[in-house]
């Protein structure tokens, strides 16, 4: 059974994915810097932003697993600000979360790899150039961006050697982060729904897509 480890799983997708996999009985490792209510499921408190934190999730992965023939970065930090109003400490937050966490842990995992091995960032429609944006999202949205530059990056990198990347450019979804960042607004899709389909690409995506930037939403651009 593959081994799976997901991040930012305490609620919304994330959670969902979690319920998803151990379901079907994968190896999972869950990650979030809260505590879940899932039965039977190793979960371990993480911060993506704190090399500590990784360094432990790296010696659990190399004693219980070996192998990571699934890493879901989901873990994500939205701050709803006008572009004046944020300070560059917000800037920097949110970029740790987004960005520079996700590429530390790819970094530290890649010994645990195989040539089959997929990595799925969890990135947003709103990091794809020409689509719509919103106002108060411009670290969200850059930081996006950057991270979809990442993947293609990276794939190309370890295009001979593995593992493979590919980014899911997700609309709206109604998640807490959602609901927080934009008051009444109701997301298009479910998390449920949306975890159903992160499901099936991460584990048959790879066959077909490396080193993609994938929109995944119901609107148009």
């Amino acid at each position: 059974m593959k081994n799976v480890v997901i991040t930012g799983t305490s609620s919304g997708i994330g959670f969902d994915l979690v319920k998803i996999y151990s379901k079907k009985k994968y190896n999972i490792l869950s990650l979030s810097r809260s505590q879940i209510n899932i039965k039977g499921v190793n979960h371990v408190i993480f911060d993506i932003t704190d090399q500590k934190s990784i360094d432990n999730i790296k010696n659990i992965i190399k004693k219980e697993f070996k192998v990571v023939d699934i890493l879901i970065n989901n873990a994500g930090k939205l701050i709803n600000k006008p572009f004046l109003d944020m300070s560059m400490e917000d800037f920097d937050s949110v970029f740790r979360v987004n960005l520079f966490g996700v590429a530390n842990l790819i970094k530290n995992l890649y010994p645990m790899f195989n040539k089959s091995s997929h990595v799925v960032n969890i990135s947003s429609i709103g990091g794809i150039i020409g689509s719509s944006k919103f106002n108060g999202l411009t670290a969200y949205s850059s930081s996006k961006g950057a991270l979809n530059i990442l993947t293609e990056v990276l794939a190309e990198e370890f295009k001979e050697s593995g593992p493979k990347f590919n980014s899911l450019c997700l609309g709206s979804v109604q998640t807490k982060m959602l609901e927080e960042a934009f008051p009444g607004y109701k997301g298009q899709v479910k998390p449920k729904d949306m975890a159903k389909f992160i499901f099936d690409f991460a584990n048959k995506g790879s066959s077909f897509f490396n080193g993609k930037v994938i929109p995944v939403s119901l609107s148009n651009p």
